[in-house]
Order: structure tokens, then sequence, then C-alpha cells
């Protein structure tokens, strides 16, 4: 394994695509997006042996494994994350888990100041991730949902705070009606197209500490609701 210029495969499944990346000596040389709506387990591994092809790789050159963790849909996360985590036990290798917050951090490309990432949510409001600095691994995930029909937050220090994110400018907007002051904000959506791409740079950076299972980031409770009918018994 080459720490310093390691053999890293990305991909993402969670919003309405699949994406894939192979990282190789520090840059880029295979990536795939595709758009759909459904059917990305099916579709997934396919995809990642073609990406592999694209380079003339094998399974046996990776380092290591990058994912999407989210947040976005449910089921893409869960198909994504598992895929990771069985890659990564059955090549040994590690398998690294990376925020669309983060994708979102490493697109920007800003650095010198604090960032509150901002995800529109599907519903009413935005998922906020606040963030210092460079991305760093083990940097904690304090999410808040901002609903606009309620208080906006208030910044602890305005003049060296950025917005970052999906309609940046309507979060910066609430805030300043409720500090009185305007807020720098950057309005910049998801790149999903290369979202794998950023996933796997992201990933690349924190191979050298062994990371923790990959685990997806749900930040509302699922829209299914729990089955009425009583469990079965399980016998002996």
């Amino acid at each position: 394994m080459s720490q310093s210029n390691p053999t890293l495969l990305a991909f993402d499944t969670s919003a309405a695509h699949c994406a894939a990346a192979l990282l190789c000596d520090g840059r880029i040389v295979a990536q795939r997006h595709e758009e759909m709506a459904k059917g990305q387990g099916e579709r997934l591994m396919g995809l990642l042996q073609e990406v592999l092809d694209d380079h003339g790789a094998v399974w046996g050159d990776l380092d290591g494994i990058g994912v999407g963790i989210g947040p976005g849909n449910f089921t893409g996360i869960r198909i994504s994350v598992s895929a990771a985590r069985g890659l990564a036990l059955g090549l040994g290798i590690p398998a690294i888990g990376v925020s669309n917050f983060e994708v979102l951090h490493h697109a920007a490309a800003r650095t010198d100041t604090a960032h509150h990432l901002v995800i529109l949510s599907q519903r009413a409001g935005y998922y906020v991730q606040p963030m210092v600095g460079p991305l760093r691994r083990g940097a904690p995930l304090t999410l808040a949902k901002i609903d606009s029909s309620v208080a906006p937050p208030v910044l602890e220090d305005p003049d060296h705070t950025v917005i970052l994110g999906e309609n940046a400018a309507g979060l910066a907007h609430l805030i300043e009606q409720a500090q009185g002051r305007p807020i720098v904000h950057q309005d910049c959506a998801m790149p999903w197209p290369d979202i794998a791409s950023h996933i796997a740079k992201i990933a690349a950076t924190r191979l050298n500490t062994p990371p923790e299972r990959p685990a997806p980031l749900y930040v509302r409770a699922p829209d299914a609701a729990p089955p009425r009918d009583t469990a079965p018994v399980i016998l002996p």
C-alpha cells in the first residue's frame, strides 16, 4: 500500500445517480456519473468494475474505498455504505465515509475562515453543518435543522463566517434579519457530476489513520412507518 499516493475507488448513490471515480497517484484517472432515479443497487457493482477497467486496474490494486454517506436518499445511502463495508471487508482495506457537507466544503475550496455549510432539505428549511478551517479527520458533525418559520440562528462571529452551499443567500438573509448586519455568503450547489472525485480526494487524506467504518448520515427520521402487524414468533 502506498499511503503517499494511494489508489482509491470512491462512489456515491445518495441522490438520483450512480457515481464512481478512481484516484491514482494523486489524480482522478477514471470516473463515471449516471443519472437514475432507481436501480442503483443493481447498477453499482457493474459501474465500479467499468471504472476500474477504464484505467486497466483490478480490485487488488486498491488501497482504500471512499463512499458518500449523505445526507440524501435513505435507500441510496444504504446501498453505497453497505457496498463499501462489504468491499473493505473482502479486500482487507479501509473504507472511509465522506459527507455531502464535506464535499461542499472541498468543492468551494475556502479554508480561510469559519463556514456554515448549507444543504436544502426536501421539506421546508435547511440542514446546516458548522465547520472551521480545512477539512480534518474526526471533525464533529453537529447538524442543525433551520426552519424558516422559526427564529434563525445567531452567529457568534459574523465578521469571520461565510455561509456556503445550496441557497446560501436564503439562509444568510434570515440571519441578517436577526442580527441586523450583512453576512458573507456563497451559493454553491452540490457538484453532483464530480461528487465521486471529491469523495476520493477527501478519503485519500484519511488513509494514514485507521478510520471508523462508514455509517449513513441521516438528518431526519425515516419516512416509512413501522409495520402494524404483530411480528412473527421466531421458533428456537
